[in-house]
């Protein structure tokens, strides 16, 4: 969400702008569920049991921590101290093992993994589908670790790396106030930091981009700052280019998001509840009046998912926020659905003006009063706003924004007349204000990835 309303935000504001995701398709945490899947699946299929092929994969991860828990946990009841324990472990050396037939492209390890692999892409791309998340280009770390590895081997001609008695590559920097980096495992499979390197290598040759953005918790600042780092001692000097949005975690009432113990905010059990939350309180408050089936249930998703955006995007990407799904369809609040419900309200006032066959004209001698100077002086600040919001990379400056205006509006909507103004000249401008209005908070809402209702 932070990353498809970044780069909005950064197109409105003149730059050109490619939209490039990383799929961690590779690693120990792929041969983990792999593992568990060949241990305990019974040749199962996602479609065998109806659930979508990301979460059947990631119950199988989560099944391998169980396990790899219990083996950890006897282990260190025979007295072995608990970080060996996670060393000795049998089902990590048989993961370790899977990974290494996986990386010398044993046939069958491939097979396998492709197959799983095509099960997460295709429950992947639903949950994108349903946010309307698209991308320019798809980076597999599968293809990029081979990248990174040849930097490595390079690297460590020049002697910018140094090699361990056991085979693993590492890098000193101790003198930049950090410490020694792993680079390769003395077997030679990759860590992370390997095909980040290779990736950020990719990205440059193929794109030559004077900023690269990666937008990435911030439990992995560490992770970048190295990255950055290692790509200079490397000679490399578009590293300076490099740009990572740390943004805080997202948390919700009964606490953090633990994968490895299943615990974590599934997007689409998310994007259901909010939907349904929509539903419940739109008809509570009987806004769905003369409408279609197929009209309800597009209001319903409108202001589920703009919910959901909204009150993610308007805390500054740096902080931690506590989600709250019903707090965040407060048709009252700081919220999409007090925005959404204004820009509905206009577009009501203005259907109303053309079954009156009003054609509104704009009288330039006409004296205007505080309230629509406010008004004008919010719409005027609109391009400024977007420019701070891209110098900044915080999409929490064009939400609040929009909330400013809907709000000043909402104030001017209740304080003055419109269709029963006290001229025809006032009547006039203040229709063509509205519809100016309607207008950039539908294009403030847009930057944010939200779609506005024409009815609410």
């Amino acid at each position: 969400l932070l990353g498809h309303s970044l780069s909005e935000i950064l197109k409105a504001n003149g730059s050109k702008v490619i939209k490039v995701n990383l799929v961690n398709d590779r690693g120990i945490h792929i041969c983990k569920s792999m593992l568990a899947w060949q241990k305990w699946g019974n040749n199962d299929a996602p479609e065998n049991n109806d659930v979508k092929g990301d979460h059947f994969v990631g119950n199988y991860y989560v099944l391998f921590e169980k396990n790899y828990k219990t083996e950890i946990d006897e282990l260190v009841a025979k007295g072995i101290p608990e970080e060996e324990a996670k060393k000795q472990a049998g089902l990590i050396l048989q993961a370790q093992e899977l990974l290494k037939k996986w990386e010398e492209r044993d046939v069958d390890t491939i097979n396998l993994w492709r197959k799983m692999n095509n099960w997460v892409y295709g429950g992947f791309e639903e949950t994108y589908n349903s946010l309307d998340i698209t991308f320019d280009k798809v980076y597999h770390e599968s293809e990029t670790y081979i990248t990174g590895k040849k930097i490595i081997e390079d690297g460590l001609k020049k002697g910018v790396f140094f090699e361990k008695e056991d085979g693993s590559v590492w890098i000193d920097l101790t003198a930049d106030g950090y410490d020694q980096k792993l680079l390769l495992r003395a077997d030679k499979t990759s860590v992370y930091i390997t095909q980040d390197l290779g990736t950020a290598c990719e990205r440059t040759t193929e794109f030559n981009p004077n900023k690269m953005i990666y937008i990435v918790g911030n439990e992995q600042d560490y992770h970048f700052a190295i990255l950055k780092l290692i790509l200079k001692k490397l000679g490399y000097e578009w590293a300076d280019n490099i740009f990572h949005l740390s943004y805080g975690m997202v948390e919700l009432p009964s606490g953090k998001m633990k994968s490895r113990e299943g615990k974590v905010v599934d997007a689409d059990d998310l994007i259901k509840e909010m939907v349904e939350t929509a539903k419940e309180i739109t008809k509570d408050l009987g806004k769905i009046e003369g409408m279609s089936f197929e009209e309800a249930r597009d209001l319903y998703e409108k202001i589920g998912l703009g919910a959901l955006k909204y009150f993610i995007l308007k805390v500054d990407p740096k902080k931690n926020m506590l989600f709250s799904p019903g707090e965040s369809i407060d048709f009252n609040g700081n919220t999409a659905p007090f925005i959404q419900y204004t820009f509905a309200r206009i577009q009501s006032i203005l259907r109303k003006s053309e079954s009156m066959k009003i054609n509104p004209v704009l009288d330039k001698s006409i004296v205007i009063n505080d309230k629509e100077k406010e008004l004008i002086k919010l719409i005027y600040y609109f391009p400024e706003i977007i420019k701070q919001a891209a110098e900044e990379c915080s999409p929490a400056i064009i939400a609040n924004y929009a909330y400013e205006l809907a709000k000043e509006y909402n104030q001017f909507y209740h304080d003055f007349q419109i269709l029963k103004a006290e001229s025809e000249s006032s009547m006039n401008f203040r229709l063509l204000l509205s519809a100016f209005t309607a207008e950039v908070i539908k294009s403030s809402l847009k930057l944010l990835g939200i779609d506005v209702p024409f009815r609410m």
